[in-house]
């Protein structure tokens, strides 16, 4: 038996109820921080996707907006303007798809937005509670 179970066992409850307590205040405390941490961290990744995908969209628009024009009017001196068109718009809805499945996999980086850590870690906590309860009760 370690000196601390010793100490353990000689308390009164009251002392056990005391330290129990202030443990299990400052546990909370860190949990939440843990949570509060991680919960920032995701919502940042998530908010990058999010960016990069709505960049998707506008370079997607900017592109068959000016480019479109110019490449099928410069592609309509050597072949018929509907097979140039055909072709502009095959490229850029690739480099619009591109882009878009780089951000969808951004947003999924931060997902699910649930702590995942901090979950783990209460769970642990619990176990080692338990722990500490039975040994307490022998």
């Amino acid at each position: 038996m370690t000196v601390h179970e010793e100490e353990l066992r000689n308390s009164s409850t009251s002392d056990l109820v005391k330290q129990l307590t202030a443990q299990s205040s400052e546990l909370v405390r860190k949990e939440l921080e843990l949570a509060k941490t991680e919960l920032t961290e995701k919502a940042r990744r998530t908010g990058k996707g999010a960016g990069i995908l709505g960049a998707a969209g506008v370079v997607g628009l900017l592109a068959l907006g000016t480019l479109t024009a110019f490449v099928i009017l410069l592609l309509g001196e050597v072949m018929d303007a509907w097979l140039a068109a055909l072709i502009v718009t095959v490229v850029y809805a690739a480099v619009a798809g591109v882009l878009a499945l780089n951000g969808r996999d951004r947003v999924k980086e931060g997902m699910p937005p649930a702590p995942e850590q901090t979950v783990e870690s209460v769970k642990e906590d619990v176990q080692w509670a338990r722990k500490q309860a039975t040994s307490a009760r022998r």
